[in-house]
């Protein structure tokens, strides 16, 4: 029998019932048992559970706050009353000219140079009519208006076009253009997207899907929710190294599975959560090929958010762009979790407009009625302007879209990037999380192994591989018999006032567990590493204690 001496002081039952939880209400469990330990001890809680991370891009928000000083001057010209009112800008005319000389006479204020830049990209790569782009911006600032049009505004959309083109496709794009849809973050665009996918009959109840897992937990509880009941097949990510440890990349026989026609639409999160690795290269050719030959109405639900983590990513958006739509989000990135910024990307030329267009009469007559108060032609409108709509209930799609502060705020951050042409900000963000990422598993004693497509946000850690990898099936055939997969958490929140999430809510490895390696100081993750490494040993010991007892 094993020893009771390091046992959690939460019971194996317990543990039981709360892994039928998301990962992120188990969280909330063991941040109550961090914060005891905590409180008896001189430790600090390590809170590395959730992804928001500890830096902002400070740059586009300088250029936020500067430029908001010009805007009100400029609603100040129309009306300026005593007691705080002012107007809102009617007139375009001479507006570019009054912001150049704001420019000039303000060269050493904060962000100025990037809004400069920003406003002379606007001019020069898409021809923007000045006046007409310092208005919108002075608009978008201010946000005395509804966002018209209410989709994205007609100047911000192309430079995050061309901002989501940099970054997801390595800066080829695809023939055509893509329609963006500005949305309040990707939780937002997820719910817009499956809400959307069924109210114009692209997918119905008990339909199948397929899931490229491990995956964030949304894309496996929504599913789930009674309205959608989808029969959901796992592609899964089960690749491994010389050395037993996982690469986490798709093998064939894997991907092969979405050759079946039955699958109507295939999620994916690339690069992946929590495993944060893109897909290889070959991997997505496969996929391309196989979306070509064999189920050519596959749908492809892409979350790109991790992609800037990855020199030269590519996104499915760029290899299948008919097939594809993007979810895209700035949180991470750029630090703004709290600015709600995301965008939805699709293709003018795409399978979901084609689906809609070649469904049954009836099918037509059911979309026609619900669409029917915005146009004289609801058959006409696209996909993504349904998705605007549907977002609003139809019936409020007139007040439809994201903020335009949000849509400003989200315009500075992709030029911010675009104007970046040293990458100096990439590789800030890219080597403070390889940095974290090596102490890490530095701390854990075991030597990661270089790979080119992992991004390095998060860390999964499979507990099994290390135990099968060091000890043998032994231990670990003694650790299934003995304990849950989230033990392990649990005693480093006892024991340590340490949060990691548990693997397995997300689809990956039972005994895996997630280390987000954006949100803490960066000598924390040695810390970590070498408190899970005290946790594994711990098994370890008692495992030999059991074996002492039994012989």
């Amino acid at each position: 029998m094993a020893t009771n001496t390091s046992r959690t002081k939460t019971s194996r039952a317990t543990q039981k019932e709360l892994e039928a939880l998301s990962p992120f209400e188990i969280k909330n469990e063991l941040i109550a048992l961090a914060e005891e330990h905590m409180h008896k001890t001189s430790s600090i809680m390590l809170n590395a559970g959730r992804g928001n991370p500890n830096w902002i891009a400070a740059a586009p928000r300088e250029a936020f706050f500067t430029f908001g000083t010009f805007a009100l001057a400029e609603c100040r010209k129309d009306m300026d009353v005593s007691g705080g009112m002012a107007g809102i800008v009617q007139d375009k005319s001479g507006i570019a000219k009054r912001f150049e000389s704001f420019l000039s006479a303000n060269k050493s204020a904060p962000g100025i140079d990037l809004l400069k830049q920003t406003y002379e990209y606007g001019m020069e790569q898409h021809q923007f009519d000045a006046d007409a782009w310092v208005r919108e911006m002075v608009e978008a600032c201010i946000g005395f208006n509804y966002p018209v049009p209410d989709r994205m505004l007609a100047h911000i959309e192309p430079i995050v076009h061309d901002y989501l083109i940099q970054e997801m496709c390595a800066g080829k794009a695809p023939k055509g253009k893509y329609d963006i849809f500005a949305v309040e973050g990707g939780t937002a665009a997820m719910c817009y997207i499956f809400d959307s996918l069924m109210q114009n009959l692209l997918i119905k109840r008990g339909d199948k899907i397929a899931l490229l897992v491990p995956t964030f937990t949304p894309y496996i509880e929504i599913p789930e929710l009674d309205r959608y009941s989808f029969e959901v097949v796992k592609i899964i990510a089960n690749t491994t190294a010389e050395n037993g440890f996982h690469t986490w990349q798709y093998p064939d026989d894997e991907i092969d599975k979405l050759k079946d026609p039955d699958i109507k639409i295939a999620f994916v999160i690339n690069p992946s959560n929590p495993p944060s690795t893109a897909i290889r290269p070959r991997a997505l050719k496969h996929i391309v090929d196989i979306v070509n030959k064999d189920n050519p109405g596959l749908m492809v639900i892409t979350d790109d958010v991790y992609g800037t983590f990855v020199p030269g990513f590519v996104s499915l958006m760029s290899v299948l762009p008919y097939n594809t739509l993007t979810v895209y989000s700035f949180s991470k990135y750029f630090g703004c979790t709290g600015w709600r910024l995301g965008a939805i990307a699709l293709h003018q030329k795409n399978i979901y407009d084609d689906k809609i267009a070649a469904l049954p009469d009836a099918a037509k007559k059911e979309l026609h009625k619900r669409y029917e108060t915005m146009t004289l032609h609801p058959e006409k409108l696209k996909f993504i302007d349904r998705m605007v709509a549907d977002s609003r209930q139809v019936a409020l799609n007139h007040t439809a879209g994201l903020s335009l502060p949000q849509q400003f705020q989200m315009m500075l951050f992709a030029s911010f990037c675009l104007l970046d042409k040293k990458n100096t900000y990439k590789k800030l963000t890219q080597d403070l999380v390889h940095k974290r990422l090596k102490l890490l598993w530095e701390g854990i004693g075991i030597d990661i192994i270089p790979d080119s497509m992992r991004a390095g946000y998060y860390s999964e850690i499979d507990v099994m591989v290390g135990a099968e990898h060091f000890y043998g099936n032994e231990l670990a055939q003694w650790l299934k018999d003995n304990f849950e997969p989230v033990d392990v958490l649990f005693r480093l929140a006892e024991k340590t006032s340490i949060v990691l999430l548990n693997g397995g809510g997300f689809a990956g490895p039972e005994w895996s567990i997630r280390v987000s390696l954006a949100n803490l100081p960066t000598k924390s993750y040695g810390v970590i590493g070498k408190n899970i490494r005290k946790i594994l040993m711990e098994y370890v010991q008692e495992w030999q204690d059991s074996k002492k007892s039994n012989s």
